[in-house]
């Protein structure tokens, strides 16, 4: 079936449109395509466009009047709730009709991306920037390490790239039996490798099960990184024990040099639930002081937030402080896991806080690691599991991003890249013309031939025009470890992600321009002087 034949009406005059609640309504024609809704104002002086891809809309509620027509509110995964009055029923009907089908494409193959083309001025391939050879030397810095193809053919690990970097000692029989020894067969695999030597290794949980079973060759695994008289540190982020489904945990007589530290993070769709509770309390200006802040709370999305940054410093401690190994792992080791290893090398390695550093971290820890984006991502966080969402559904990646908002919040000159590009992230992560996050893992890219039938996103981002807007203009490198503070009153509610849609941000957004307007000024006085200075020196030579 073509999209176009799921459009049953593809243009509707006098609509009256509203991005509840903090823009004024607005009158025009609406269109719809197979991928875009859009919306042309058609009042005097108001040429706006409002341009909705139909993958961002998470759900379609249809309110009838009681006379003809009435109003739709279209729930977005960004948050934005967008209200359109029509006023004739028919097209009403259909309109809701064609929106809620061509929100719910379930076919990769028939997802924009696969019809977007970058204009030609692009200089660079996203999709080879941080292949993991080219990453190697930077992520391991001596040779203690090794790439193993193994997972080629994505048969050891179907979640896994196929590219992995594991210890120089352990040969692959060894780690293909540590492999059927962990959940999925995500055998601990090198993460990074801090500066004073200590090494940060994910994996997901052993399958111990209710019998303690044990597997030799994976203990050689990990004990292959540990030095001589030296412990290492497992750091476990489930919720729950989970031995009843033949999981576990490391046991200390067949893991004695390890220590185990239970950190609890929430499972994906657990933190689902609270978005939906904290973004429905953002989008309700009806709220008093009181009623808010109870909200807030309840929702406990900044305690998962707190969560992870409290495990993330705790594993930092450990590779920094105590110069030890650590494995981190979850149950699958596609999310909590992931965002520990994540926010870790952002308070660690300096790299990780410039704009190409950042992308690499994003590619080499949540791309290629495996996070499943496409299941994840499906639903956002105002659908119910009447419309579609179900338990695999997630905001474990949106967790990170506002962990990294946190630290970066804290430290705001020491990052290249501005709030903006992880905004963009967040954004692009849902609905999106790049194929960078299609897909749940390495396999499923390849098979749909993504590098070769579209465009990455760090294509796009890294545009010479774009990567301009996206850039700090306060920062300045910072090659020092950044420890951020996880008390109550230094974790805040990321205004411009939550309350975009719902509170006027324009003031903010005109002082930040004027900041940038002034530090750049001042970088401008700067640069003139340093050259008056040499020419005063070279003038002071000559005579």
């Amino acid at each position: 079936m073509e999209l176009t034949d799921r459009i049953l009406v593809s243009q509707v005059n006098h609509v009256i449109m509203q991005q509840y609640p903090s823009r004024r309504p607005v009158g025009g024609t609406l269109c719809i395509t197979s991928y875009h809704l859009i919306l042309s104002a058609r009042e005097r002086g108001n040429d706006e466009l409002i341009i909705i891809m139909h993958n961002m809309i998470d759900i379609v509620e249809k309110k009838l009047s009681n006379i003809t027509g009435g109003s739709l509110s279209l729930k977005c995964k960004d948050f934005r709730v967008v209200k359109l009055d029509i006023s004739s029923t028919e097209d009403l009907n259909n309109v809701a009709t064609t929106l809620e089908s061509l929100s719910s494409i379930n076919s990769v193959l028939l997802m924009y991306p696969f019809f977007y083309r970058l204009p030609p001025s692009t200089i660079e391939d996203g999709w080879t920037a941080y292949r993991p050879e080219s990453e190697f030397t930077k992520l391991t810095l001596g040779d203690d390490w090794r790439l193993t193809y193994i997972n080629q053919n994505f048969d050891i690990c179907p979640t896994y790239p196929s590219v992995l970097v594991v210890p120089k000692s352990m040969d692959d029989d060894t780690i293909i039996l540590s492999a059927k020894f962990r959940e999925g067969g995500r055998f601990p695999v090198l993460s990074y490798r801090h500066n004073v030597g200590s090494v940060l290794m994910r994996s997901s949980q052993p399958l111990v099960g209710s019998t303690n079973k044990r597997c030799k060759e994976d203990e050689r695994l990990l004990n292959s990184v540990l030095g001589i008289g030296k412990r290492g540190f497992i750091i476990d982020t489930r919720a729950s024990n989970s031995k009843s489904r033949n999981g576990g945990y490391e046991l200390q007589a067949h893991y004695p040099q390890w220590r185990r530290l239970p950190k609890p993070i929430e499972r994906h769709h657990v933190l689902l639930d609270s978005l939906s509770k904290i973004v429905e309390a953002c989008i309700d200006k009806s709220s008093s002081m009181d009623k808010w802040s109870s909200r807030l709370e309840s929702s406990n999305w900044l305690s998962h937030v707190r969560d992870a940054l409290n495990c993330a410093c705790l594993t930092a401690q450990c590779l920094d402080q105590d110069v030890s190994p650590v494995l981190v792992h979850g149950s699958e080791g596609t999310d909590s896991t992931l965002v520990i290893t994540s926010v870790v090398q952002v308070i660690l390695n300096p790299d990780c806080r410039t704009m190409r550093g950042f992308q690499a971290l994003i590619e080499r820890e949540w791309l290629q690691a495996g996070y499943p984006f496409q299941k994840r991502h499906s639903r956002g966080c105002f659908s119910t599991t009447s419309t579609g969402r179900t338990k695999s559904h997630g905001a474990t990646f949106l967790l990170f991003l506002d962990c990294v908002w946190q630290i970066q919040n804290q430290f705001i000159c020491s990052f290249e890249f501005s709030p903006s590009l992880l905004y963009l992230l967040f954004e692009h992560s849902y609905a999106s013309e790049y194929g960078t996050f299609l897909g749940n893992c390495e396999a499923d890219r390849d098979m749909l031939e993504l590098p070769q039938k579209t465009v990455s996103l760090w294509s796009y981002i890294n545009k010479i025009d774009v990567l301009e807007t996206l850039l700090n203009p306060l920062y300045l490198p910072n090659n020092k470890i950044i420890w951020p503070s996880v008390a109550p009153m230094s974790l805040i509610l990321w205004r411009e992600l939550f309350l975009r849609w719902t509170v006027d941000l324009s003031n903010e957004r005109d002082a930040q321009k004027k900041i940038e307007k002034i530090v750049k000024k001042n970088k401008e006085l700067k640069s003139k002087v340093i050259q008056l200075r040499k020419q005063l020196t070279e003038y002071s030579k000559q005579t």
